[in-house]
């Protein structure tokens, strides 16, 4: 008899050790931590408590994951109200780059804009590339990478060469007018398998603040 076979019984009959009760008691196994012997009841015992101890540790990391979910919430919800107040685009634009660099510690904000009519004369509205504009329009979700992006690491001036990941949020309303990049010299702050659920968000409450200048 294979131990499989003897392990598919006691599944198939969990009656086995009501009828045979006293076994239970004579029965000894091998210490998971030790070479001493131990009752099958201990074994049990400790079984059950490497197993709270594994639900315990996700339960911690739900928590943890909450709290900073929380926190995320918090800051955009300020970058939100702070981004309502400003009157002009200049100022919607200087309250953009505070926040995202007070409340969110990102190093290395810019941003492309590109309208068919009068607008002021911002860097913003600087030359940007047809290949730029392109990428823009395909994005239907944030787009992470440790590479630069045609020549966006030339929007970040003498950062540029040390920047070592990338995010990069189109702006839109009815159709693409611009593109939200963000950039750091740590390779680990933007990363391509990284969740964009706030990345998209944040793109939506600044396609819908400067939107309105345009």
């Amino acid at each position: 008899m294979r131990p499989e076979d003897v392990a598919r019984y006691l599944k198939d009959h969990p009656d086995f050790f009501e009828t045979y009760a006293d076994m239970i008691g004579d029965i000894s196994i091998p210490h998971p931590h030790g070479g001493r012997a131990i009752p099958i009841s201990e074994r049990q015992i400790i079984s059950l408590r490497e197993k709270n101890k594994v639900l315990e540790g996700k339960l911690r990391e739900l928590v943890e994951y909450g709290e900073e979910n929380d926190a995320i919430g918090e800051r955009v919800h300020r970058a939100a109200l702070a981004m309502i107040k400003p009157a002009n685009l200049e100022a919607s634009l200087q309250a953009l780059y505070y926040n995202l660099r007070e409340d969110f510690a990102v190093p290395h904000i810019t941003v492309r804009l590109w309208s068919e009519w009068d607008h002021p004369p911002l860097p913003e509205f600087g030359a940007s590339s047809a290949g730029v504009r392109v990428f823009a329009d395909s994005l239907n979700q944030p787009y992470c990478s440790h590479k630069p992006m045609f020549e966006t690491a030339e929007w970040f001036g003498d950062a540029g060469n040390l920047l070592k990941s990338y995010a990069y949020i189109a702006l839109r309303a009815d159709r693409v007018f611009g593109l939200l990049a963000l950039a750091s010299e740590d390779a680990q702050r933007f990363y391509p398998e990284m969740g964009t659920l706030y990345l998209k968000r944040l793109g939506e409450l600044v396609s819908t603040s400067l939107v309105r200048y345009l």
